[in-house]
C-alpha cells in the first residue's frame, strides 16, 4: 500500500488538482441545473463531470507510467498514459454528444417561461465560481506546460505563449491545459448565454452555447485521440532527433549518421543510432570512449532515459543529409551485410 501510495505521488498533480476541482464544480453545476432547469447549465454540468474523470484516470496513469522498467517490460511502462488518455477521451466523447443532443433540443424547443430572477442568480454565481477555479486551473497547467517547454512562466505567459508551446508538454498536462482551455471558455459562453436569455427572452441562445460548448469538447477528443494513438502505437520524436544529430555530427570522430531513432515512451525518450567512423584506424579502447562521451552528452538532454549507440566502418554513401536533421531513414537489409 506504501509503494502505491509513493507511486501516486509521481502522478500529473495539475490532473490531480484539475480533476478535484471539476468534481465539486461538476456538483454545484448539478445542484443548479436540478433547481433552474438551465439548459447551459446541463452542458456545463456534463462538461465538469467529464473532465474529472478523465483527469483522475490521466493522474493515475500518469504516476503508474512512471514505474520502474522490469524482465517483462525493459521499456517501462511509459505508454500507459497514453491508452490511458485514449481511455478517458471516450467518455468526454460520450459527453460532448450528450451535450450536442440537449443543445439541439432546447433550440428546437425552447422555454417560453421566464426563469424566477433567484434562478438566474443562482446560475450565475455557480458559473462565475466556475470560471475563477477553471482560470485557475487553467493557469496552473500554463506554467506547467511552459516549465516543460524551458520557457520563461511569470505574468500572463501561462495564458498566452502556452498555446505556442503546447507540442512539447507532457500527454497529461497537454490533455489537462486544453480541457480546461474549453472549460474556461465554456463557463464564459455560458454565463453570457444566461444574461442574454434573461435580457432579451431569447431562449434558444442558450442550446446554440451547449452545442458550441459539446462541438469544443469533440475538438478536444479528436485532438487528444490523435496524439495519444500516436504515442500508443510508438511514435518518433522529430525535435529530439534533431538535436541529437547535430550533438553526435559535433564528434570529430564521426563521419556519417547511418540510422537514428529517438522513441517515445510516454514521457521518456529512447535513443537508438549507427554511427559511421573510419574505426579500421581506432583500437576497441578509443571506440568505447567516443561511445561513452556521446552517450554522456545526449543522456543530459531532457527526458532522455537510455542510450544504444553501435558502430560501422564509414562508406562513401551519405545517410544523413539534411543539415536541419532530416535523416534517410531506413532498415537494413540483407543486401547491407
Amino acid at each position: 500500500m506504501t509503494g502505491l501510495f509513493s507511486l501516486l505521488k509521481k502522478g500529473s498533480k495539475s490532473s490531480l488538482m484539475a480533476a478535484i476541482v471539476n468534481f465539486i464544480l461538476g456538483a454545484l453545476k448539478f445542484g443548479a441545473y436540478l433547481i433552474t432547469g438551465n439548459v447551459a447549465m446541463f452542458a456545463e454540468m456534463m462538461h465538469s463531470l467529464g473532465d474529472a474523470a478523465n483527469q483522475l484516470f490521466v493522474w493515475v496513469g500518469s504516476a503508474v507510467s512512471k514505474k520502474d522498467p522490469n524482465e517483462k517490460f525493459p521499456f517501462g511502462y511509459g505508454r500507459l498514459v497514453n491508452i490511458v488518455c485514449l481511455f478517458a477521451v471516450i467518455i468526454v466523447a460520450i459527453l460532448a454528444y450528450e451535450t450536442v443532443l440537449e443543445g439541439i433540443h432546447h433550440i428546437q424547443h425552447p422555454s417560453h417561461e421566464e426563469q424566477p430572477f433567484n434562478h438566474f442568480l443562482i446560475n450565475a454565481g455557480v458559473l462565475l465560481i466556475g470560471i475563477v477555479l477553471e482560470g485557475s486551473v487553467l493557469y496552473k497547467a500554463g506554467k506547467e506546460v511552459l516549465e516543460e517547454a524551458h520557457k520563461p512562466t511569470t505574468g500572463i505567459h501561462p495564458f498566452t505563449t502556452s498555446y505556442v508551446s503546447l507540442n512539447k508538454a507532457k500527454p497529461a498536462t497537454k490533455l489537462v491545459f486544453m480541457e480546461d482551455t474549453v472549460a474556461t471558455l465554456g463557463g464564459v459562453l455560458a454565463l453570457i448565454a444566461i444574461i442574454i436569455a434573461r435580457l432579451t427572452g431569447f431562449g434558444q441562445i442558450e442550446g446554440i452555447v451547449s452545442v458550441i460548448i459539446g462541438l469544443m469538447m469533440f475538438f478536444v477528443v479528436a485532438r487528444v485521440f490523435l496524439e495519444n494513438a500516436a504515442g500508443a502505437i510508438g511514435v518518433s520524436d522529430q525535435e529530439m532527433e534533431v538535436n541529437a544529430s547535430r550533438i553526435i555530427l559535433e564528434n570529430e570522430h564521426i563521419t556519417d549518421i547511418k540510422r537514428l531513432t529517438v522513441l517515445k515512451e510516454g514521457e521518456d525518450l529512447h535513443l537508438e543510432a549507427v554511427l559511421e567512423t573510419p574505426y579500421a584506424d581506432m583500437n576497441l579502447r578509443q571506440l568505447s570512449e567516443i561511445k561513452k562521451q556521446i552517450a554522456q552528452r545526449l543522456l543530459e538532454q531532457p527526458h532522455v532515459v537510455d542510450v544504444n549507440l553501435e558502430f560501422m566502418e564509414a562508406d562513401d554513401v551519405r545517410d544523413w543529409k539534411n543539415d536541419h536533421g532530416s535523416s534517410t531513414y531506413r532498415m537494413f537489409t540483407k543486401e547491407d551485410k
